[in-house]
C-alpha cells in the first residue's frame, strides 16, 4: 500500500514565539520541539514535505542589510529570501533528523532552495501591500522613498514600513526535484517563506529573474501540494481549530466543513485577512482539487490526521455538524 503524502506548512510560532528574542538558540529550541511532532507523523507512516514561514527572519536579514550598508553592499529581497530558506531549512533538517534517529528511523532529510514563478502581470505589482522589515519614522520613510525608490506606508500606528507586492504563486519550479527526492525516500523541506519569487522575462530568451516581492507561504504550500499530488495539505498553526464568530459569545469551532460552506464564511468576513484569511484561501484551493485540507495546532497534528482534532476542509457537503453562525449552535 502506497504511503500517503502530507504537505505540512509550519506557522511562524514553530520557529519563533511572539516577543521572543530572535537568537539562534531560541529559534533552534522551538524548531526542535516542533520537529518532535513532525517525526511522529513520519513514524505513523506518512511521506512528508515541509514548508515554513520566514517573516521575522527575513525581516531581520533586511535590517542587517540596512545596518551594515556602509560596509557591505545590501542584497535584494529575493536573495534575502534565499538566505532565510537556507538557515531555517538547516535548523529543521538537523532537528528532524535527530528526532527521527531517536525513534530508530534512518530517513534522510533534505532542504531545497526553492523558486516560485509568479506573473509579472499580477495585480499585486501595481498595488504593493505586504509589510516587511523594520519600522521607520515618517521622516526616515520619506528619505527611503527617495533614496531607494521604496514604497513605505504607515502600519497600524506602529510606524512606517516598507511594503512590497505579494503576487499569487503560478508554479513551483523545483517540484520535479522534490518528487524525485520523495520517491527515493527523503523527507523534503521546500518553499520556505513562500519561495523565492521569480518571473520569466517576456522579451529576450525567456530567462527567469528574481523580483522584489513576498509570496504567501500557505498559498505556495497549496500550489506545491497540488503539483506533487499530495493527499493531505496540513496547515500547522497555534490554534486547534478554525473559529467563526471568533471572540464572541457564539464563537464556534469548525470541525468538518465543505468548500462551499467555508466560502460563505469568507464572504461574511469571518476571517482576518492578515492571519487566518490566507490559510482559509489556501485550504479551499487545495480541497477544490479533490484533496483534503486540515488546519490544526502543531501539537495536535497526528490527532488531526486521525480526524480527532483540527478543522477539515473537503470538497463535498459535510455530513454532520454544520454550524449556524447566527445562533452559535451545531446542526446535527
Amino acid at each position: 500500500m502506497k504511503k500517503k503524502t502530507v504537505l505540512a506548512a509550519l506557522g511562524g510560532n514553530a520557529i519563533l514565539q511572539p516577543k521572543q528574542a530572535a537568537t539562534f538558540e531560541n529559534q533552534m529550541k522551538n524548531v526542535i520541539e516542533s520537529c518532535k511532532f513532525l517525526a511522529d507523523l513520519v513514524a505513523k507512516g506518512y511521506r512528508l514535505v515541509i514548508t515554513h514561514g520566514n517573516g521575522p527572519q527575513v525581516g531581520n536579514i533586511l535590517r542587517q542589510n540596512e545596518e551594515a550598508k556602509d560596509v557591505i553592499p545590501p542584497m535584494s529581497l529575493d536573495v534575502c529570501s534565499a538566505e532565510s530558506q537556507g538557515f531555517i531549512g538547516y535548523m529543521i533538517q538537523q532537528a528532524l533528523r535527530n528526532e527521527l534517529e531517536k525513534i530508530g528511523l534512518e530517513i534522510p532529510v533534505a532542504s531545497l532552495v526553492t523558486r516560485v514563478e509568479v506573473s509579472i502581470d499580477d495585480a499585486a505589482f501595481h498595488d504593493p501591500s505586504k509589510p516587511i522589515g523594520g519600522f521607520y519614522t515618517e521622516q526616515e520613510a520619506a528619505k527611503l522613498m527617495i533614496e531607494k525608490n521604496w514604497l513605505v506606508k504607515p502600519d497600524a500606528n506602529r510606524g512606517w514600513r516598507r511594503v512590497v507586492p505579494s503576487p499569487k504563486p503560478v508554479r513551483i519550479l523545483e517540484s520535479d526535484s522534490i518528487m524525485k527526492l520523495l520517491d527515493n525516500g527523503h523527507i523534503v523541506i521546500a518553499c520556505g517563506g513562500g519561495g523565492i519569487p521569480v518571473v520569466k522575462d517576456k522579451d529576450g530568451d525567456g530567462v527567469y529573474r528574481g523580483v522584489e516581492a513576498v509570496i504567501d507561504k500557505d498559498l505556495s504550500g497549496c500550489k506545491l501540494a497540488e503539483q506533487i499530488g499530495a493527499d493531505l495539505f496540513v496547515i500547522l498553526t497555534d490554534v486547534e481549530h478554525v473559529f467563526i464568530n471568533y471572540g464572541k459569545e457564539n464563537q464556534m469551532a469548525l470541525q468538518s466543513v465543505s468548500v462551499g460552506q467555508l466560502a460563505e464564511y469568507v464572504q461574511q468576513g469571518q476571517f482576518s485577512k492578515g492571519s487566518m484569511g490566507p490559510k482559509i484561501e489556501a485550504a479551499i484551493s487545495f480541497a477544490k482539487t479533490g484533496g483534503k485540507s486540515i488546519i490544526c495546532a502543531l501539537e495536535k497534528a497526528a490527532f488531526a490526521l486521525q480526524g480527532k482534532s483540527g478543522t477539515v476542509v473537503h470538497s463535498g457537503l459535510a455530513a454532520n455538524h454544520q454550524p449556524d453562525v447566527n445562533k452559535g449552535k451545531l446542526i446535527v
